[in-house]
């Protein structure tokens, strides 16, 4: 049996990195009285995962870490714990139980909602998000750790519209096919030709494929 957690990330946590966060949910299992199940050998630890890491300095609504159990709780027990035990920077919004046979969570990620809060130049944002949108192919380079590469990266926006001060866009999220909002806005910049203006990036949402290729939250798959 596995549960999976909803919960998110804001206030001064949004500077904890990945790995950081992963130590600091060992430590929360380790105050709780959940069943978690761990791994062997000379050093166990819990057996979970995260759907998705998350860049440091990003907010998000829509982090889903995935544990396995050694005995069946109740939802309300499972979120009364997990809350007890984090601070309200990371707070638990929902959970959901899996068989072990149940596809991992990161597997079934395949796009991410984010919302860019863009704290000048909107108007000139604006103008490229409109070109952005018109083209058919829009270049920019994308880094890894190991290499920098230019791709194509206008097919890895699956939306994107502007309301106000903040962009909404939904971007690819796979091993193949990855467009980082940070990317997305400082391509948007160059277009404007203007330096990347200052913003702050939440992430809404975490989005999978139904059975029927339609994209469905990844806690409802």
């Amino acid at each position: 049996m596995r549960a999976i957690f909803r919960f998110g990330k804001i206030g001064r946590l949004k500077f904890v990195s990945h790995l950081d966060l992963q130590r600091y949910m060992q430590r929360a299992f380790s105050r709780t009285e959940l069943p978690v199940a761990f791994s062997q050998g000379f050093n166990p630890h819990p057996v979970m995962s995260f759907a998705s890491a998350l860049a440091m300095g990003w907010v998000s609504e829509y982090e889903v870490l995935d544990v396995k159990l050694d005995t069946p709780i109740s939802k309300e027990f499972a979120l009364k714990e997990m809350r007890s035990a984090l601070p309200p920077e990371l707070p638990v919004y929902e959970v959901r139980f899996v068989d072990d046979r149940h596809a991992s969570m990161m597997s079934l990620v395949k796009m991410s909602d984010y919302e860019i809060e863009i704290l000048e130049n909107m108007d000139k944002i604006k103008e490229a998000a409109r070109e952005f949108l018109l083209s058919e192919s829009v270049m920019a380079i994308r880094k890894t750790k190991s290499s920098e590469r230019e791709i194509n990266i206008r097919p890895l926006c699956v939306y994107l519209s502007s309301q106000e001060n903040c962009l909404k866009t939904r971007l690819m999220l796979t091993e193949a096919d990855t467009l980082k909002p940070d990317l997305l806005l400082k391509t948007l910049s160059e277009m404007a030709g203007i330096e990347v203006p200052r913003c702050q990036i939440k992430r809404t949402k975490l989005i999978g494929l139904a059975k029927s290729g339609r994209e469905t939250p990844l806690m409802e798959l």
